[in-house]
């Protein structure tokens, strides 16, 4: 089964950034999120990918044709610029096939996705966007979505609570946290596994997947929700990147689930 990834957008929040690379090339732990996003799918078998480039995607192109040669010690020849790996100092290289498709600049996420069609085939596709993390059983979910037989599965989640929330008595904080918070509403945390008929909702590059695809295959009761309850976290913003690097730095990353 592939995965589309969204890859595209300008990541205006994140200008300090993003002036010079895309959004899902933003590091965590030295990696950029969207290798992280990767390696969870990998860890589940799911190693064919179609990325939908846009903004700066020269940056992700140069990134993945040059990956192999950077996990290797190499031996090059400046006379014929012939480039070789030696072969007891490669070190472990992802096992992945990755198609990489320029989208235009200027795309919204329904034209992207439609864009992809071509390289994802006709049959069952994962997709998700390019700047969040998550725990999420992909197991459990691909299961989850054979199981209701409609178009779509979104992955539904609680993020945690934007600032911390604070309880008071007498002017006094007698707890904190910023863990999801329970009456807060389920949001689309992506992860979506979708049937090839999705693409007849998805008019052309104007389209954003999230405004009428996802409405009116709701109308048409064709949209199931996966309640995840473990942890998600999109990348908007310097506070979540700072948030992702502490967590990743003290071992404590939950989205980590490879060796």
């Amino acid at each position: 089964m592939k995965v589309g990834i969204l890859a595209g957008g300008l990541g205006s929040r994140l200008a300090e950034e993003t002036v010079v690379k895309p959004k899902p090339m933003v590091e965590v732990g030295g990696r950029p999120i969207l290798w992280h996003i990767m390696m969870h799918y990998s860890t589940y078998g799911f190693k064919e990918f179609a990325v939908a480039l846009g903004y700066k995607g020269e940056y992700i192109k140069r990134y993945m044709a040059d990956y192999c040669s950077l996990a290797s010690d190499l031996r090059v020849s400046l006379k014929t610029g012939q480039v070789e790996p030696h072969g007891n100092g490669q070190r472990q290289s992802e096992d992945w096939v990755i198609d990489l498709i320029d989208t235009g600049q200027a795309t919204n996420t329904g034209g992207r996705i439609k864009r992809l069609q071509p390289y994802l085939g006709n049959e069952t596709f994962m997709l998700t966007w390019g700047d969040g993390v998550s725990n999420v059983n992909l197991a459990e979910l691909l299961k989850f979505h054979r199981g209701h037989g409609r178009i779509a599965t979104v992955t539904a989640v609680r993020p945690p609570a934007r600032f911390g929330r604070l309880e008071i008595e007498d002017s006094r904080v007698t707890h904190f946290d910023e863990k999801p918070l329970e009456g807060e509403a389920w949001i689309n945390g992506a992860f979506f596994i979708l049937e090839p008929r999705v693409f007849d909702y998805i008019d052309g590059d104007s389209t954003q997947f999230e405004r009428e695809p996802l409405e009116s295959l709701a109308q048409d009761g064709e949209l199931m929700a996966y309640q995840h309850h473990g942890f998600w976290q999109c990348m908007d913003t310097i506070r979540d990147k700072v948030r992702l690097e502490s967590l990743w730095d003290t071992g404590d990353a939950p989205w980590k689930i490879w060796k």
